[in-house]
């Protein structure tokens, strides 16, 4: 007889993992199923520790290789050292128009991307959760930042989040262990920024790595961060936040935990007598044979465009066009942030300075564009800048001319100091940006072909041409010389922060979630990673898929021991 689980838990990545975590930790039989395969803590991080010469290439990944099988994924920090860590392209194909090219950057094994994201953690504001109701672009949130502080609190107390209190409006402090300190450069740079933009705030990235562990922390066997900067090769440590350091451990203690791994989310099943879901089917990855599981709630947090997936794959009698898509609006609004936009120059001084370690966090300046009565012409919303400062490598003179003893030596010692910082910015949502399955041509699982549609607007354009001209003025302003910037072109999902295409909204016939992410039209149904999202705001979201997830089960956990789900 097949084993009775209170609760599906579709992917096992960062919204996953707490899904896991909180339900579990409520006394919930819990299944989690992960396409992918499996991935043990500190067993399987196999280039963790190695020398670049102990990789091939010295760690860069070959053309011919990236050509062949990343082709869409050629990203700077993709190479020998975490490849194993990413799909391959030519393996996992998808569709997209020509005219409307988007990079889809994939993991696919247990913790997904929680062992390769930024680590970035910042809170949204209540201006963030205002601001469609004020512009009128997209929906109204259901939901306002009191509702979701608290979770904020719980979340970031288990994860750990270094940071510093700054009692900014539009950046909410937090609970945080210590910060990373600045180097010479940046504390150099920062009163100077902040006495010629009065707007501005220049502080500690907020990064989700272990400063001073708690005893929690500590039992979980998570220790602090070693400044290797060498985060997604995977982290024995345990030192930043992932799935496998932290969520899933904390599941397994209590002994409610069931992990499936090399299960392909296929569809939901549902009762339309009950009007209920009543599991999951899956594709077994390697016998490509389907099967089911059953339970009392399913929780989709298998990605942004990989839960949607799974909704508009599930057809029935009722909802022939995606479960819970009666509003019409499943798979569209996709968003991501765009970037590819800053600035850097040099900064004479400091040559008797160095610093200890590879910080793997910078600094950040929070928006400041369109606060306090400030509109701009030409964009809506706004962004904020990442950066930091560290001395050029011998690197630096690969291309200078020169041999000899002079030549050697010039190149053994640290190089001038440099700062760069890119911006990251908000995207308006848009109903003409949108994924879509096509039932008739399936995979290599028999699962329909997903496409991609989707590119920014006028707005974030605009918006993209001002982080460069703005980051100039910054970096000029703080003393430093050879300055330039950038703008370049931008693809959606090059900056990994896709959300949308499962809104949630006050209005069942406009979004697909309510305020607690629980499908309008199927009660015992819900979404909580970047799928259900109404709005980007200009902050890396993963925190606040964290905070939403734990909120989400703990209203499902209330409704299932009333009896009402």
């Amino acid at each position: 007889m097949a084993e009775e689980f209170d609760a599906i838990v579709v992917g096992s990545g960062i919204s996953g993992g707490w899904a896991a975590k909180e339900f579990t930790e409520k006394g919930m039989k819990t299944l989690l199923i992960d396409r992918g395969r499996h991935v043990e803590h500190k067993e399987d991080y196999p280039t963790e520790n190695k020398a670049p010469w102990e990789l091939p290439n010295r760690g860069r990944m070959s053309k011919d290789e990236q050509d062949k099988d990343y082709e869409i994924q050629k990203l700077a920090f993709l190479g020998e050292s975490n490849k194993h860590f990413f799909v391959k392209d030519t393996e996992h194909p998808y569709d997209q128009p020509e005219d409307k090219f988007s990079t889809w950057i994939r993991g696919y094994h247990l913790g997904g991307r929680s062992i390769m994201w930024g680590k970035q953690t910042y809170r949204w504001s209540e201006m963030d959760f205002n601001s469609n109701k004020e512009d009128g672009y997209g929906v109204d949130w259901p939901i306002r930042y009191d509702d979701i502080s608290p979770w904020y609190d719980h979340v970031e107390k288990f994860a750990g989040i270094s940071g510093s209190k700054e009692g900014i409006s539009n950046l909410p402090d937090g609970v945080f262990q210590p910060p990373m300190d600045m180097t010479c450069v940046e504390k150099a740079m920062k009163p100077k920024i902040e006495e010629a933009f009065p707007d501005r705030h220049f502080i500690m990235a907020r990064v989700a790595h272990l400063t001073e562990p708690t005893e929690e922390q500590s039992e979980l066997g998570r220790e602090k961060c070693q400044f290797r900067n060498e985060c997604q090769r995977g982290c024995s440590f345990g030192a930043y936040f992932s799935s496998q350091s932290a969520t899933l451990p904390a599941a397994e203690r209590t002994g409610n935990l069931t992990i499936v791994t090399d299960a392909i989310g296929h569809s939901v099943t549902y009762d339309a007598l009950s009007g209920k879901a009543t599991g999951v089917r899956v594709i077994d990855a390697n016998t490509k044979v389907g099967r089911e599981y059953t339970a009392k709630v399913v929780f989709l947090c298998a990605s942004t465009i990989g839960s949607t997936q799974i909704m508009l794959n599930s057809i029935s009698e009722t909802f022939q066009n995606g479960i819970a898509n009666g509003s019409g609006a499943l798979g569209h609004y996709l968003m991501d942030h765009i970037y590819q936009a800053g600035a850097e120059g040099r900064m004479p001084g400091f040559e008797d300075v160095y610093y200890s370690g590879r910080r793997p966090g910078g600094i950040y300046i929070p928006r400041f564009r369109n606060l306090n009565g400030d509109k701009q012409e030409g964009f809506l919303r706004g962004y904020g800048y990442q950066g930091g400062a560290s001395r050029r490598s011998w690197s630096s003179g690969v291309d200078d001319a020169g041999y000899g003893a002079e030549f050697k030596q010039k190149n053994q010692g640290p190089g001038d100091w440099w700062f760069s910082m890119t911006g990251f910015g908000e995207m308006l949502p848009r109903y003409e940006n949108h994924i879509s399955v096509d039932h008739d041509n399936l995979d290599q699982w028999g699962v329909p072909m997903l496409t991609i549609s989707a590119e920014f607007s006028e707005n974030e354009k605009n918006l993209q041409k001002d982080i460069a001209e703005e980051g100039e003025r910054i970096l000029k302003a703080a003393g430093l010389v050879d300055v330039r910037s950038w703008a370049n072109d931008a693809q959606v999902g090059l900056c990994i922060h896709e959300m949308g295409t499962a809104r949630m909204g006050r209005d069942p016939k406009t979004s697909v979630l309510n305020g607690h992410n629980q499908a309008h039209e199927v009660s015992n149904l819900f979404v909580t990673d970047g799928a259900c999202m109404t709005s980007t705001a200009c902050q890396n979201p993963s925190l606040t898929y964290m905070a939403l997830t734990a909120r989400a089960v703990d209203y499902a956990v209330t409704q299932m021991k009333a009896g009402t789900l």
